[in-house]
């Protein structure tokens, strides 16, 4: 794949513009009053040219190779220049030979704050702290890298784990307030920044990451040419999901795959074999039984 052939000179990525992402931003300030909304208009902007604008790997992505995502921040408050708000992330990648694409993230961190005025330059440099927001972007977009290269290669994405865990520990041993630090400390949530890296990286989980490639290289990339072997794939390995889920109950890396996958794993399975949907069924309500609304549609 040529996604994951690193660059030969450094001097032909310097002249070739194709970054990594696609990124569309939106900023929803309904929760402040005042009529001068520029300065959301202003980090909406800020943000897509920062995600979007930056190259983040060696690697050369074609145009139609670009990472898609969308970003939503939903602004709780703005004090002093602090901004609460949460903010819900998904991104997806294209699937071989077919129109489709397919979902590898889908986030939401409720602790989304920051301090912003109007017009600060957004700047990452790796080992620096430089703002909370610029390390929150900075690891959201490797975390998104990360996902994509897992997708395409086993434990591709690991480099890019690494760098967020980087930005983990540096944001952890940062001059930050209260409101800023949420999701980052170790013991603040099990379902924090700090804990989904702390996963991903963990040598336990690594069978649920080789899935990742399982899932998508030969399972959706293999539809186009072969349906039910490409399901049957899918069906396959998915027993990595319940071995996870059993040595650590309700884990964050588990429930981000089902966050992301389970409406397309009921597509998938809905026209799979008797035996495929039983397993699938019965795999999915034993470790997301708060679903089942959903996983029910596999049997109609």
């Amino acid at each position: 794949m040529k996604r994951l052939l690193i660059l030969l000179f450094a001097g032909l990525a310097a002249t070739m513009q194709a970054q990594e992402f696609h990124c569309t931003v939106t900023v929803n300030s309904d929760q402040i009053e005042g009529s001068n909304k520029q300065v959301f208009q202003t980090l909406k902007t800020s943000i897509e040219e920062f995600i979007n604008q930056n190259k983040w790997t060696s690697f050369q992505f074609m145009e139609q190779e670009k990472i898609e995502c969308q970003m939503l921040i939903v602004v709780k408050a703005v004090e002093d220049n602090l901004f609460t708000c949460e903010m819900t992330l998904q991104s997806r990648r294209p699937v071989w030979g077919s129109n489709y694409s397919t979902p590898l993230v889908n986030f939401q961190d409720k602790n989304f704050n920051f301090t912003y005025q109007e017009y600060d330059q957004i700047v990452y440099q790796q080992n620096q702290f430089s703002t909370n927001l610029t390390a929150m972007l900075a690891y959201y977009c490797y975390l998104m890298i990360g996902y994509d290269q897992d997708s395409f290669q086993r434990l591709g994405g690991t480099p890019f784990f690494l760098i967020c865990e980087e930005i983990v520990n540096a944001c952890q041993s940062a001059s930050m307030g209260n409101t800023e630090q949420k999701g980052w400390l170790a013991f603040d949530s099990n379902r924090n920044r700090y804990a989904l890296v702390n996963n991903l990286i963990d040598e336990a989980f690594k069978p649920l990451r080789q899935y990742y490639y399982q899932y998508h290289r030969l399972g959706l990339d293999v539809m186009a040419d072969n349906v039910n072997n490409g399901r049957a794939a899918i069906a396959e390995g998915m027993d990595v999901l319940k071995e996870a889920n059993r040595a650590r109950p309700a884990t964050y890396i588990v429930s981000t795959f089902l966050d992301a996958k389970a409406d397309e794993i009921v597509s998938i399975f809905e026209q799979g074999t008797a035996d495929e949907k039983k397993k699938v069924y019965d795999l999915l309500m034993a470790i997301d039984p708060t679903r089942q609304n959903t996983y029910d549609r596999i049997n109609k």
